[in-house]
């Protein structure tokens, strides 16, 4: 389901000078897996400047925030854990292959077209075969800059402040180098110190606390080169480079919060596609990319040598993908993807042990097979992936070679002939490889790990109404889900240490409700109304003698929703923003002491554009958690409460 206002896709009517846009009804609708999407504009009017706040207001989606601007954010979808997700720039996946996962708290909105969520199947038939794999994709579209008639530039300049020392100023340039090319650069740079108060409750006692080493210093830099060739092919090309020094926020139990964890980190990514329609029938799409990431974390203390920690990690990964597409003259099409990706792993982990140090390298290798049927009302999606990695240590035992095959199969039907009611379902099986850290981190990790697997299926049903006068409409969609997961990868005691064992098995049980809608409240005015919701019940099914059989899995609510409203008036633009999680569990064992109260975080930001002959002016006034809601996402990790931020753009 779409969310919002749309730059594409969309119908727009300015009416003196006030653009009412209404998207367009279908997409997600339609689709045979559930599919949920934020665009800029609505981001823009909601105040969403980091994908971590905008995943939040997807259904069926679990953010683990450790709290303040500088606290890692992961997500699950559907409780099958945040290794299950591929992130992709514009079609390119990007991995973590030493955790497995992506911090979505360094991933920023401001550039972007779009923020979409697609479970189980394709967002397109041209998309590599890591996502034909995986579980679920967020798919992040890079936004292509927009010219005036008589410009071939277009700059955007912004800042943003607001409480705990936050300051974001940002920079984008767009240049049209020709009729065909088209260049863009942005800098970005987040300074907070991050020092929020919170409310410790200790007993009988209760008391006002400051959060410390929140601080952040992160910068930013890309760039994006679009080019049209000829013959119609098109070539993008991505750099972006980004570097951070943070404090990691500790657990706060009782009155010790006194963290002193410091990480550094740089982040280069060059990546490039290319797309060419061959014939009416044939087209093709390449990528590539290469990324490296490195880290350095240091703690002190008296339980380390001569006092002090420093670990120091180095990713790099390579990877190339291609895909062929082949569009049929009847109801027929298909796609054979192949990707490629190599990932080694260098660090000090083991050094200051005295110990091997493996430092591993993968060679991971994806192809997929994917089918389409369409007709006028029904729709059927299949896939065969087959994932195959093998790996080499520099010292140490090396862990077996993985591989498996992984089919799909959706289906959309329409109920009605020349309504939008359809009828969908999915089912689907998945794998992850062990990570890094997973197979060989400090005597925690297990060479023998296997691959963990889980199995996807989805009912579901969905509704939208025609749009009146290109605006009034309404969506819904109602996905039932079923996720079964066998070889859970978990951390457990053994004889001395704790060790990562193939012990797990959790069925999920879910509901997935989405509605939106727009109305034209005149001819100046217009109200779109977004709303989600998840039921969910996840149960550890591990071992029927054990007390922990049926206990719902750790920090996963059994519901949570969010919901959106935003009023387009002539004068102004007001949104609302709505995000709650009911009671959850901060440990496996379901009992009171361990039991997390719900909370509801209510936001509003108010914006209005103005325009100075060719310069345009864009202000914005955001109040976050308005109420003043004490809560933790993550036990000990308490989040922030009422802030306030003030941004403005000015755009020429």
């Amino acid at each position: 389901m779409s969310w919002g206002f749309g730059y594409a896709q969309a119908d727009s009517v300015t009416i003196n000078e006030v653009d009412v846009v209404a998207p367009a009804v279908g997409r997600g609708v339609a689709s045979p897996v559930t599919l949920q999407s934020l665009d800029a504009s609505t981001m823009r009017l909601l105040g969403i400047s980091s994908v971590a706040d905008a995943v939040k207001r997807f259904a069926g989606v679990t953010v683990r925030d450790y709290g303040g601007i500088g606290g890692m954010k992961t997500i699950s979808l559907h409780s099958l854990g945040a290794q299950h997700t591929v992130v992709s720039f514009d079609g390119v996946p990007v991995g973590n292959t030493q955790a497995g996962q992506i911090d979505f708290s360094r991933l920023a909105a401001n550039d972007l077209a779009s923020v979409e969520l697609i479970v189980g199947g394709e967002r397109e038939l041209l998309q590599s075969a890591t996502e034909y794999a995986a579980a679920g994709v967020v798919a992040l579209t890079t936004q292509r800059p927009r010219f005036a008639a008589t410009r071939s530039y277009a700059l955007r300049l912004g800042v943003e402040t607001g409480s705990f020392g936050l300051l974001v100023p940002t920079l984008r340039w767009g240049q049209q180098i020709s009729r065909r090319t088209v260049l863009s650069l942005s800098g970005r740079l987040l300074r907070a110190d991050g020092n929020y108060p919170y409310t410790l409750h200790n007993g009988t006692v209760t008391t006002n606390e400051h959060r410390s080493n929140t601080d952040v210093h992160h910068w930013q830099g890309e760039m994006n080169l679009f080019h049209t060739f000829a013959d119609s092919s098109r070539l993008a090309l991505k750099a972006s480079y980004s570097a951070s020094r943070r404090g990691l926020p500790g657990a706060v139990i009782l009155y010790a919060d006194a963290s002193k964890e410091r990480l550094n980190d740089e982040d280069l990514l060059v990546q490039a596609s290319y797309e060419r329609t061959f014939s009416p029938s044939v087209r093709w799409k390449t990528r590539a990319a290469y990324r490296h990431s490195w880290d350095k974390y240091r703690d002190w203390g008296s339980q380390y040598q001569n006092g002090e920690l420093t670990e120091r990690n180095l990713q790099q990964q390579a990877y190339a993908s291609a895909t062929l597409g082949y569009q049929a003259a009847g109801h027929f099409s298909m796609a054979l993807a192949s990707d490629l990706s190599y990932n080694v792993l260098r660090n000090n982990v083991y050094v200051d042990m005295k110990e091997t140090v493996p430092q591993p390298s993968r060679w991971t290798s994806v192809s997929a097979l994917a089918l389409r049927w369409q007709t006028a009302r029904l729709k059927v999606d299949g896939s065969l992936a087959f994932t195959y990695a093998t790996e080499h240590t520099e010292a140490g035992e090396t862990p077996a070679d993985k591989h498996r095959l992984t089919p799909m199969l959706s289906a959309s039907w329409r109920v009605l002939p020349g309504r939008q009611l359809f009828l969908r379902a999915m089912w689907k099986d998945v794998f992850r490889v062990p990570s890094f850290n997973d197979l060989y981190y400090r005597r925690l990790g297990n060479i023998q790990l296997r691959p963990e697997l889980a199995h996807e299926w989805s009912l579901g049903l969905t509704f939208a109404t025609p749009p009146v006068h290109g605006s009034n409409y309404l969506t819904l969609t109602l996905d039932g889900y079923y996720n079964n997961v066998r070889d859970k990868i978990v951390a457990f005691p053994s004889t001395y240490v704790w060790r990562m064992v193939n012990y797990g098995k959790v069925d999920v049980w879910g509901l997935d409700v989405t509605s939106g809608g727009h109305l034209a409240l005149s001819a100046r005015c217009g109200l779109h109304l977004a709303v989600s919701a998840t039921l969910q019940r996840a149960a550890d099914r591990t071992d029927k003698a054990s007390a922990l059989y049926g206990s719902q899995l750790p920090y996963t609510p059994r519901v949570s929703g969010s919901g959106s409203a935003v009023a387009v008036l002539p004068w102004f633009s007001l949104g609302y923003s709505l995000l709650m999680q009911g009671s959850r569990y901060s440990m496996q064992q379901n009992k009171s002491e361990y039991r997390m109260s719900p909370f509801w975080e209510h936001s509003f930001s108010i914006s209005r554009d103005d325009r100075f002959g060719p310069l345009r002016v864009e202000w914005q006034l955001k109040l976050t958690n308005i109420t003043n809601c004490q809560y933790d996402i993550i036990k000990y990790y308490p989040m922030p409460g009422r802030q306030i931020a003030a941004s403005a753009a000015f755009y020429l």
